[in-house]
């Protein structure tokens, strides 16, 4: 662009007060073989203040489940709070007839990785770990987070699994800032997780969000430090890794096409937080 045509993010600034000197840092990244992001997948300042009231609702539901669910719950009474608060709010469960999925939210238990589908059939136990797994679209604006639930008193075990999963994506998070890469994200998740002998699921990762479901970039928690995509303000993302209490290994379910099972039954634990870059580090938009 040139130096005073009006900024590409729309902002009506000069292209030079904006976004020029962070273009320009962005092509001596480009100029050293680095993966750099398009500018069609940085946020602008509008679409950033849209995305956060839809995350605001995301938050919102994780937050009506967490009040209560409890041993005894089916996960289809899960679902239905998911309908009830997301449009009851205005919003859109994202979940909901994409690429076929049949309901409003991700229920996955225990042995489970991820996609598990709701059923009036499925009871909390005591002792179960579940991922509730929600995603909102607010006025064509997508945003996307899971959490972690233990039912009542679990086991050691299990309690282990959850809380290093949140150590992983809070290291995750402490890489998330202007200039570092993916791979720092993923090296600070991997180490860790390998550190208490647990292994990160590799062919299911994170992914961009925003202005569809699932934009560019993939983001993958097995990467070498300093790899993968460069991070600058304005993008938009989940951390989310998948962490297996055996092997990384995985199977879907031939009946529905979507739950996706630990190869060896072992626990799996996810926790995921839908974050941007800022100019001095990540804001975590909904967890």
């Amino acid at each position: 662009m040139e130096r005073n045509e009006p900024c590409w993010c729309g902002s009506g600034i000069k292209y030079k007060k904006c976004h020029k000197a962070m273009d320009d840092k962005i092509k001596i990244h480009a100029l050293k073989g680095e993966i750099v992001p398009h500018h069609s997948i940085i946020k602008t300042p509008a679409q950033i203040e849209k995305l956060k009231a839809s995350a605001a609702i995301n938050t919102g539901v994780l937050d009506y489940v967490a009040e209560r669910i409890k041993a005894g719950v089916s996960t289809e009474e899960i679902n239905t709070w998911v309908n009830d608060y997301t449009y009851g709010h205005g919003a859109i469960p994202a979940d909901l007839n994409y690429e076929g999925y049949p309901k409003s939210v991700c229920t996955s238990i225990n042995n489970e990785v991820c996609h598990g589908i709701p059923s009036a059939d499925i009871i909390l136990q005591e002792g179960d770990i579940v991922n509730v797994d929600v995603s909102t679209i607010l006025d064509g604006y997508f945003s996307d987070a899971s959490r972690m639930f233990k039912i009542g008193k679990v086991s050691e075990r299990a309690e282990k699994i959850v809380r290093v999963t949140e150590e992983c994506v809070e290291l995750g998070l402490a890489q998330a800032k202007p200039w570092n890469h993916l791979g720092d994200i993923a090296d600070a998740i991997n180490s860790h997780a390998q550190a208490n002998g647990y292994s990160i699921v590799e062919d299911i990762g994170g992914h961009g969000i925003g202005l569809a479901f699932h934009e560019d970039p993939f983001v993958s928690y097995v990467t070498p430090k300093g790899s993968e995509m460069l991070l600058v303000p304005g993008m938009t993302f989940t951390i989310e890794p998948m962490v297996n209490e055996g092997s990384p290994d995985f199977f879907v379910d031939e009946d529905n096409g979507w739950t996706v099972y630990t190869e060896d039954d072992g626990l799996s634990s996810q926790i995921e937080y839908m974050v941007l870059i800022t100019e001095d580090g990540a804001e975590v938009l909904t967890k």
